[in-house]
């Protein structure tokens, strides 16, 4: 399979794959813990491994164990790699609507997990012999455009599906449960999602999501590892590297489209966070060919 996802891989990163929502994940050096962010989805690697780091928290995803993300999620992520043994994997964006009509389908059937009092945005599951399986005939459909958009999707709807049935089920179930604290973090970040750029307030999210400011900060912390406030920032952060990487953007102009007033004070926590200053990083972006999670 590795061999397979490495014909579709364009450069280090993620690179676009013929099959809908799905990428293609390629390095072929170690890479030091550093900043990132992901978008909810599943990583499935085939080759090497990365450990991510959330908070107190750390996670190997490798050959035997998936990655599933339920939210956008800032944290820290170092990949083991090398040129005689790249690493190789691939993400699944997850589609909520396709989520959703796999939850009708299924329906009442009680094997699905019940959904817990807390769950974590970031969770670490054991690869499954279906999963697997499904994860290679994913891999054959790329070789023909038509299957590839015709099929591709109904074995990432099957991935989802095996996805439910197993130890993540309950929060991947509870990404689209309105009823749960998930859930109503869930919006809640789907609003910074949409208006990151705008004054946020924690007041104002606690309220939209008829919570306390306590219950709020309480229940944030526990799907994401960390504060509201601390979230916004990061995610800001995140915005602008995609912005002055894909969108060719100067730093200032980053900057003010994700909502800083002061240039420098961008520049510090873009340094204090990335380890590096804006233009450092997308220098060293551009020269590595680095394509990053979006």
């Amino acid at each position: 399979m590795a061999r397979k996802a490495m014909l579709f891989a364009t450069g280090k990163g993620y690179s676009p794959s013929p099959v809908p929502k799905v990428k293609i994940l390629y390095a072929d050096e170690h890479c030091p813990r550093q900043a990132v962010m992901y978008e909810p989805g599943i990583v499935i690697i085939f080759q090497g491994h990365k450990v991510g780091y959330c908070g107190s928290k750390a996670f190997q995803y490798d050959p035997r164990n998936y990655l599933l993300m339920t939210v956008p999620l800032p944290f820290e992520c170092e990949t083991f790699a090398s040129p005689e043994q790249p690493l190789v994997g691939l993400a699944v964006n997850i589609d909520t609507q396709m989520l959703q009509d796999l939850l009708i389908d299924i329906g009442d059937d009680d094997y699905l997990m019940k959904p817990r009092m807390e769950s974590s945005g970031v969770n670490l599951a054991p690869l499954s012999d279906e999963m697997l399986c499904a994860t290679e005939r994913l891999l054959d459909v790329m070789a023909k455009p038509l299957d590839a958009r015709v099929l591709g999707p109904q074995i990432v709807r099957e991935l989802l599906y095996y996805v439910l049935r197993g130890n993540c089920g309950a929060s991947l179930q509870e990404l689209v449960n309105r009823h749960t604290h998930f859930g109503q973090i869930a919006k809640a970040l789907r609003r910074i999602e949409n208006q990151y750029a705008e004054s946020l307030n924690v007041e104002q999210l606690a309220y939209e999501v008829n919570m306390s400011v306590s219950a709020f900060h309480h229940n944030f912390k526990a799907v994401t590892n960390t504060s509201p406030l601390q979230y916004v920032k990061s995610y800001r952060l995140h915005k602008a590297r995609l912005l002055m990487v894909h969108d060719g953007l100067k730093a200032s102009t980053a900057a003010i489209k994700v909502g800083y007033e002061s240039a420098s004070q961008f520049s510090r926590e873009f340094k204090r966070l990335f380890g590096i200053t804006p233009s450092d990083e997308i220098a060293r972006l551009r020269d590595n060919n680095i394509i990053m999670q979006g």
